[in-house]
């Protein structure tokens, strides 16, 4: 080693960006009103999927941007989920799909959230809350059409939307399900679960019943016009990540940055970071960068990533570790203190988080999520950022 240069610290009140995720509001707005948009066209409306912390993008201000920008519903996972949006002053329709026997619905009646029921013993779960809230409960039928998750079975669905239909503290709002394979949009079960969507919808007008329809998902939105029907549910490309192989103007709303923390200058023969994985094939110069796998950086990654440091794309040598992580920068120096750009919008040649899902064999899904963590800062950018 022949040289070597640590950071220090700002002045008073400077905070170094160790790990920072930034979150383009305006992006989420764009791909948003594209969206609803396509939704429109075929006379439906949108529901942003906000569910997951908004896939990690933060949900209340990703919520905000999406009714702005035109959706007229918001789902989520979960009770608690919604009624953070509500506490926070969103008066958008809200609609919740997924939760324990534990969890009580009668706060969520109180506070307007829809409810999703997939068998008779959820149905009387929420009728019970209904009771206790004072207030007709309302509910989305969710029916199983080949997924096989969540969903009542179509030997059960009869008798659920007729017992729906004579509960006089509920009201049906809709009829709904999930494709299991949109984002492959040749798959044979796509039209097979429309066909099994289509089938379940008329027993529930057999049961004298009027719902509302909602079956697409993000891929189902940009494909398949003609399963849009009254409502769409776009998730993963309001944020900007493209679900299915066709091109769309989609803008990745995160960046996922760090800083350069150490420079150093190694002869060749050295070896890097934990088992020697990589070694220096000739003197070279080495960034320390102060994020790793606890801060969502895959360890799997290894050997198999670079970042955009100092306006170029450089290798990541050596194990990625629980804190920390190397760049090889060859002949140039970086200051301390340079920013380092570990995935973002891929509009400057820098690398994505699609890239890295790519690359370990995950999906976009699973990255942007993966970011909601302790260490890592998040700051939105755009109009109406808090």
């Amino acid at each position: 080693m022949v040289a070597a240069s640590a950071a220090v610290n700002g002045g008073a009140g400077e905070r170094a960006t160790r790990a920072e995720v930034v979150v383009d509001l305006d992006a989420i707005r764009h791909n948003l009103g594209l969206l609803a948009s396509r939704a429109a066209a075929s006379g439906s409306a949108t529901m942003a999927v906000v569910k997951a912390d908004g896939y990690g993008h933060g949900a209340v201000p990703v919520a905000r941007a999406a009714v702005e920008a035109g959706a007229e519903w918001l789902g989520t996972a979960s009770v608690e989920e919604a009624l953070d949006l509500r506490r926070a002053g969103i008066t958008a329709r809200l609609f919740s799909w997924l939760d324990t026997p534990e969890v009580d619905f009668a706060p969520a009646i109180e506070r307007d959230v829809d409810l999703s029921v997939s068998s008779a013993g959820e149905l009387a779960r929420v009728v019970e809350a209904a009771a206790r809230a004072g207030r007709r409960a309302r509910v989305h039928l969710k029916i199983d059409t080949g997924l096989s998750r969540n969903g009542c079975p179509a030997d059960e669905w009869p008798n659920l939307v007729k017992a729906a239909a004579a509960e006089p503290d509920v009201h049906v709002v809709a009829v709904w399900s999930h494709l299991a394979c949109a984002d492959d949009p040749g798959h044979p079960s796509i039209d097979d679960q429309a066909r099994r969507f289509a089938a379940a919808y008329d027993r529930a007008l057999d049961a004298g019943l009027a719902p509302l329809r909602h079956l697409a998902n993000s891929a189902a939105t940009l494909t398949r016009p003609d399963l849009h029907f009254d409502l769409v549910r776009p998730g993963i490309a309001m944020y900007g990540l493209n679900p299915v192989p066709q091109a769309e103007d989609l803008w990745p709303a995160m960046t996922f940055r760090s800083s350069v923390v150490l420079t150093k200058r190694v002869a060749a023969g050295e070896s890097v970071s934990y088992g020697h994985t990589w070694t220096a094939p000739q003197d070279t110069t080495l960034a320390l960068v102060p994020v790793g796998y606890a801060d969502g950086v895959p360890r799997s990654l290894s050997g198999r990533m670079s970042v955009r440091l100092a306006g170029r794309r450089r290798p990541v040598v050596g194990r990625v570790c629980m804190d920390q992580l190397v760049v090889d920068c060859g002949g140039d120096e970086p200051a301390v203190g340079t920013g380092v750009e570990l995935f973002g919008t891929g509009r400057d040649g820098g690398p994505t988080a699609t890239e890295w899902a790519e690359t370990i064999g995950t999906i976009d899904y699973e990255i942007v999520t993966g970011m909601y963590r302790p260490r890592v800062r998040r700051r939105h950018l755009g109009r109406g950022a808090p």
